[in-house]
């Protein structure tokens, strides 16, 4: 089968597409036909040396989305030509990708599969920065950063349905996508400080880090939260605040996951896929990753879904 390789650590030239074993599931995982693999940033983080550890070669991609071919001896919950997503922990980037049953979920029947591979480290990671670790609650307000990203714009719209106050800060050109997705205010930060704009918040999204994490402790009110997608660099900070400062470790439960993908086949929770390409085109696909700009998820279309 064909697979993305990367033999060493470098830039997009070094992910190479090559034939491979098709890999054999174990006991308590299955193989599916991959139809999307996400393209995100902790894959080219990893591969650039910058995060994980790796032995050479390997397949970058941990979120996925297929139909099962084959399942090991132990699974129970699924059958040979289910509809699926999971998060796998041997490669996404290639034709068929084992996942264990513990990060699997069924694809609901209205879900597409392009959608369905968002929601791994994308929607997921949303869900439980805002409700598993911030503890969003109905009427509390929430800033989110970089809010028209690939995880922020499902932030933004996750916190309105559970009945939050939710602010977004985002680039002059994605102000009215952050409205359309139901901000009740927006930030232009290159135009504004936000520390100027806002106070008194519940809960800040930080998916930025740096200067954007150091400015943001002001805003926040005593006794609310921080949750952090890149890492609480100062923890003293919040402690100086009294808040809390929260580095966003923990996954949402595999019922919250279906409850998550429900809301996306219903149309509650739409996605925003900045651009889908071939699995020829891989070395493209991390690039534009790579910018850290841009609204909404990347894809790899590997094979043909259903």
């Amino acid at each position: 089968m064909k697979a993305v390789r990367v033999n060493e650590f470098g830039g997009p030239d070094v992910l190479k597409i090559e034939e491979i074993e098709i890999p054999i599931p174990k006991d308590d995982e299955v193989l599916i036909k991959v139809a999307y693999a996400g393209v995100l940033p902790i894959d080219w983080k990893i591969r650039q040396g910058k995060a994980g550890k790796k032995r050479f070669p390997y397949t970058p991609g941990i979120a996925a989305s297929g139909i099962i071919e084959q399942i090991g001896k132990d699974v129970t919950d699924f059958k040979v030509g289910d509809a699926v997503f999971g998060r796998t922990k041997r490669g996404a980037y290639k034709e068929k990708a084992t996942i264990p049953v513990t990060t699997l979920n069924h694809k609901p029947k209205h879900l597409s599969f392009e959608h369905a591979a968002t929601i791994i480290a994308g929607a997921e990671t949303a869900w439980k920065a805002l409700f598993t670790q911030g503890d969003l609650q109905a009427g509390q307000r929430v800033l989110i950063h970089a809010a028209a990203g690939g995880v922020g714009h499902y932030a933004v719209q996750l916190a309105k349905w559970k009945g939050a106050e939710v602010i977004g800060t985002a680039s002059a050109a994605n102000q009215s996508f952050l409205k359309e997705l139901g901000a009740d205010q927006t930030i232009d930060y290159k135009q504004q400080r936000f520390e100027e704009e806002v106070a008194d918040v519940d809960l800040v999204i930080d998916l930025i880090g740096g200067e954007t994490q150091d400015r943001s402790w002001d805003v926040i009110k005593p006794g609310g939260k921080l949750v952090s997608l890149v890492g609480i660099h100062n923890p003293q900070a919040a402690v100086e605040h009294g808040v809390q400062g929260i580095d966003n470790q923990e996954s949402p439960t595999l019922s919250e996951l279906d409850q998550l993908a429900e809301l996306m086949a219903e149309g509650t929770i739409k996605t925003e896929i900045k651009k889908i390409y071939p699995l020829e085109k891989v070395q493209e696909a991390a690039l534009q990753s790579e910018t850290g700009h841009g609204r909404g998820r990347i894809l790899l279309k590997v094979t043909a879904e259903g």
